[in-house]
């Protein structure tokens, strides 16, 4: 009896130790033939708000896209209805970038922007000079449920170069594709640039270089809570691409990037340490093997350092592997390492593909992915004691 007795207490225990996964987002649900591109945040009340592309005609990039969203109120283990958020009618808004002002004393619940970008063509062809994206963003201060009229900036967070269409877009540096970070934006919660707003982002500049060396990450920023943006210098890494950051020190920003170069297969991690203005170094971490896909990362205080966690396919062959790390050291080291979704065997394709992050508390965090072949988008915590 005692033997049985153990038996099941093991089984018990095994079951317990499960994550319990949640799904978000389901293509072909609310009128979506594919949800894309995962971003969450947890507001003020503790509200979490899961934020997707909804494609409606198909899987592809550029289409009739919108942006949408759901909320959870008891972090994760149920979610409200679909909110469509923005909707550039028949055309292309994407690359929701969101984050909370907790700062600003104007709005005392807090206030969440969400940036994005809009299109009028393919990204090959807007690469090539024929069309424009935009950049655009909206604010709510009810949680997520009502949104500003949309303010396009446009001129003071990209470089086009198409007079034509706008006479301030007439920059020399013309940037043609632009993309805010899949995923969350940041704010400083210390140091000198307290209340720093900061949005990753990747553009493309001139013609199209074969070995993708025309795109570029960067990185916008306001310190007014939006009235105005700044840009951040270009991170010297030729190819860099889709990119999220997060703050590791009082004055220093840590930046992960996609490599559009294609070689090697290996996460580019840039370093700032005058708050994202400009960078130190930029170089491929060989610890952070990488299919060329989307990674998220998120920082928090804990005492007076930081804990940064990074997340992606840790994968050279397909988008699959999802691994969280945790480093106490600035992403130089990482201390906990954990397989947050793998194939099973008999699934081929991409398994596990973008994702986001965000901290439900001091000892959990959450995971936002796209899984099994971009069929839905899930969201599962796992323990970080």
């Amino acid at each position: 009896m005692k033997k049985i007795y153990l038996s099941l207490l093991a089984v018990a225990c095994y079951v317990g130790s499960i994550a319990q996964e949640t799904t978000v987002f389901k293509s072909g649900e609310d009128g979506y033939a594919s949800y894309r591109i995962p971003a969450i945040i947890k507001n003020k009340n503790g509200d979490l708000m899961a934020v997707a592309e909804g494609r409606v005609d198909h899987a592809g990039d550029y289409g009739n896209v919108d942006i949408v969203c759901k909320i959870s109120k008891d972090q994760g283990k149920t979610w409200g209805a679909l909110l469509k958020i923005v909707d550039y009618e028949n055309l292309q808004a994407g690359n929701p970038a969101v984050v909370v002002d907790l700062l600003d004393p104007n709005f005392k619940n807090g206030r969440i922007f969400l940036f994005y970008n809009t299109g009028n063509n393919h990204e090959g062809e807007v690469r090539k000079g024929k069309g424009l994206r935009e950049n655009w963003y909206i604010s709510s201060i009810d949680g997520g449920i009502t949104w500003s009229e949309a303010i396009n900036i446009t001129a003071s967070t990209h470089r086009p170069k198409q007079p034509e269409i706008n006479s301030a877009y007439n920059f020399k540096e013309d940037w043609r594709t632009y993309a805010n970070t899949p995923g969350h934006a940041f704010q400083f919660v210390s140091g000198p640039n307290k209340g720093r707003i900061y949005i990753a982002a990747n553009h493309s500049a001139g013609a199209p270089d074969p070995q993708g060396k025309d795109w570029n990450a960067h990185a916008f920023y306001s310190d007014d809570h939006g009235k105005t943006f700044q840009l951040s210098e270009n991170i010297p890494y030729a190819g860099s691409n889709e990119s999220m950051a997060a703050q590791v020190d009082e004055n220093e920003v840590y930046m992960s990037s996609r490599n559009q170069q294609l070689n090697p297969k290996l996460r580019i991690v840039s370093r700032s340490i005058d708050g994202g203005r400009t960078w130190e170094s930029s170089v491929t971490d060989p610890n952070l093997p990488d299919p060329i896909n989307q990674a998220s990362v998120l920082s928090w205080k804990k005492g007076k350092n930081f804990i940064l966690a990074h997340l992606n396919a840790a994968d050279q062959t397909r988008r699959n592997n999802l691994t969280l790390r945790l480093s106490k050291d600035k992403g130089k080291t990482w201390y906990f390492n954990k397989t947050i979704a793998k194939a099973p065997e008999n699934i081929k394709g991409d398994y596990s593909a973008y994702s986001d992050l965000v901290l439900i508390n001091k000892n959990q965090i959450g995971i936002l992915y796209e899984k099994n072949n971009y069929k839905e988008i899930v969201f599962v915590k796992q323990d970080i004691k």
